[in-house]
């Protein structure tokens, strides 16, 4: 794309949060260019959070942001759906702590945005385009960037399960191939862990009407997976999502090895540090660079 968007209208949607459990409702309306995503507090004075990496505040089993301590938990499918559809601008009005976790995918926010339009400013979109690799390690976890001229995804999961085992997705994200290929995929866990996650306070709104549940060897839901690799098709929605917070359309190929949110947010926080890593170009000013490179 070309130009920056936002929504034509506004929409909304309900549920509860996966972790807390809360009734809550979201309105996603439009925003002016150059304001990104943000987050509105509508039960705190219309509070308003920036979905930045500026303000990540826990990535242990969710992404949540936090500004003057007012919280924003499980941001990253609504995010990851913003961002894979190419929407730059937008104001989400919230009334309680967590993004409803809806059939557990981004499947619903896409049609959410499908249903509001997308509307082009005059404002060229400015994309964050890698210039040089940058990788960020872990107990045998990894994720990478390397440059590209466009936006391209590589993601390896490997859970002990088995319908699950090792998993690998590689795809351009555009938004016909996320919608597509990684929007239905939900959220997932396993039996064993349940009690452990509960004890910790989280899961509270989870059930088998919005994330999928493995049993020992098959899958609690009655209708089953939606992909054979569904479990690794999620993950790179989640990655998405975390990608979002660097806050511009992404140029580069990002490879995950069973990376999860804390790596995710590493990455992010580690380009944003540096910006010798990284130019900010529109896309006229790519294809410029490149027919250069072509030519010399």
């Amino acid at each position: 794309m070309r130009f920056e968007t936002t929504l034509q209208r506004p929409v909304e949607a309900a549920g509860v949060g996966l972790h807390s459990g809360v009734p809550v409702r979201i309105r996603i309306l439009p925003a002016p260019a150059s304001t990104g995503i943000v987050f509105v507090r509508t039960d705190l004075e219309n509070f308003a959070i920036p979905a930045s990496w500026r303000h990540v505040a826990r990535v242990s089993y969710a992404t949540s942001l936090m500004r003057q301590g007012v919280l924003i938990s499980t941001t990253e499918h609504l995010l990851s759906v913003c961002y894979s559809m190419g929407i730059d601008n937008a104001y989400v009005e919230i009334d309680n702590l967590e993004v409803p976790i809806l059939d557990g995918s981004g499947l619903p926010f896409v049609n959410l945005i499908r249903e509001a339009g997308i509307r082009q400013y005059r404002r060229k979109r400015r994309y964050l385009r890698i210039r040089r690799p940058i990788s960020v390690e872990d107990k045998g976890k990894r994720i990478s960037i390397l440059p590209d001229e466009t936006f391209r995804l590589t993601c390896n999961t490997d859970f002990p399960h088995p319908l699950v085992g090792r998993q690998s997705l590689e795809l351009e994200v555009t938004p016909e191939s996320y919608a597509a290929e990684i929007a239905p995929a939900r959220t997932f866990g396993f039996d064993r862990d349940l009690s452990q996650l509960r004890n910790m306070g989280l899961i509270r709104g989870a059930s088998i009407e919005n994330a999928v549940c493995f049993t020992a060897d098959g899958v609690l839901n009655p209708g089953g997976l939606r992909a054979p690799d569904e479990c690794c098709r999620h993950k790179a929605l989640d990655l998405l999502g975390d990608l979002a917070l660097l806050g511009r359309p992404l140029l580069g190929h990002v490879i995950a090895e069973r990376a999860g949110h804390a790596m995710h947010a590493a990455l992010v926080a580690r380009i944003m540090s540096d910006a010798s890593l990284y130019e900010i170009l529109t896309l006229d000013e790519v294809a410029s660079r490149l027919t250069e490179a072509l030519a010399s």
